[in-house]
């Protein structure tokens, strides 16, 4: 008698190790694998400075956008502060380099550490507060942070900021657009890996279950003051981490970028990639960085040609605006974001050219 064999129709776990892996079957793996290829090889051996500085940008914002979904897309807390925590990585690594001798990796590092403690005395408040009261909160820490940036002359160097030494890296000088590319996005690769399976431990399973309803994981035994306050330090650190980044990257800072609009436009960010969404993060934060690059570049265009001077100064202010449209429109036609929209795009490939 012949003996059947039964092949499974889906891709079903039977195991805790199967229900942990991030890649699930060799599509996936094969796909990640030439993923990593265009980012480390195709990319940057194609692009000009010019784009090499715009995406190196794109990658620190998302390392920052990812930390502020952790915060609010999966804990459900909100914060208006995440600009501020950007600016004090940023100066955490400058000071670090600068005043205490500390290497570029070890100053970043200590920057995104000593955010993230500074992210936990501002999310002390989420014990009693909420909704509201706690983004109240949390845009006072915004104000603060920035009156310590302009007013703390003597750590923060005031208007004048602080000019950081030339990054080194195993005895290589770090120097350039393209050398900042390959630490930036090795750094994006591990902060990423680092969320992703955050979020599928106990810690994360934690984070979720807050943001949908404290008072049931309170019932269920879920100490939530301790993971909330845990969830604000583990994105103030990549705030923190992103800040210094950017602050060795740029090479000198001083207080005007990191204001309530940097805030902001984390906030868009997020939002428009997909709340609670780690790749959502990146899409909002490719989103975001090419709408300023373009309003900037339209500006300019508009700037060089004397007859539309006028044209250009009324687009300059205008965005504020974009940002907020964009915002509303993701929120009416797509509230998932793009992170969603990616979704439907690859569940149609699955389908083709079968539309059922």
């Amino acid at each position: 008698m012949r003996k059947l064999r039964f092949h499974p129709c889906g891709n079903y776990k039977e195991s805790y190790e199967e229900e942990l892996s991030i890649f699930t079957t060799d599509f996936g793996r094969l796909w990640t694998g030439i993923g990593l290829i265009l980012l480390f090889v195709v990319i940057p051996a194609i692009s000009n400075p010019y784009l090499l500085y715009v995406i190196n940008h794109i990658g620190i914002a998302a390392i920052a956008a990812i930390g502020l979904n952790i915060l609010i897309g999966y804990t459900g807390q909100i914060s208006l502060g995440h600009g501020a925590f950007f600016g004090v990585g940023a100066y955490g690594a400058a000071i670090l380099s600068t005043a205490v001798g500390f290497p570029f990796w070890l100053s970043v590092i200590g920057a995104g550490v000593i955010t993230a403690l500074v992210g936990m005395v501002f999310g002390i408040p989420s014990a009693r507060l909420k909704h509201l009261y706690l983004t109240i909160a949390t845009l006072a820490g915004q104000f603060i942070l920035q009156y310590l940036f302009v007013s703390w002359e003597s750590l923060t160097g005031g208007p004048m900021g602080i000019m950081l030494p030339r990054a080194t890296l195993l005895g290589f000088d770090v120097k350039g657009d393209r050398s900042f590319y390959y630490v930036i996005f090795v750094c994006f690769v591990i902060m990423t890996w680092i969320a992703v399976n955050l979020m599928r431990t106990r810690y994360g399973r934690a984070f979720i279950a807050i943001r949908d309803n404290d008072r049931a994981a309170e019932g269920m035994g879920i100490p939530i003051f301790r993971y909330k306050l845990l969830s604000f330090a583990i994105s103030s650190f990549y705030a923190g981490f992103a800040g210094g980044l950017a602050a060795f990257y740029i090479g000198s800072i001083t207080p005007e970028p990191y204001t309530l609009m940097l805030s902001i436009e984390y906030i868009a960010m997020i939002i428009i990639g997909g709340l609670g969404s780690i790749p959502g993060s990146v899409f909002g934060a490719i989103f975001i960085t090419s709408l300023n690059e373009i309003l900037s570049h339209t500006t300019q265009f508009f700037m060089n040609i004397g007859v539309l001077t006028k044209v250009a100064l009324t687009i300059a202010p205008l965005r504020e605006f974009i940002f907020g449209l964009a915002i509303v429109l993701f929120i009416i036609f797509e509230p998932r974001g793009l992170a969603e929209v990616w979704r439907i795009i690859k569940s149609s490939f699955k389908l083709w050219p079968f539309s059922y």
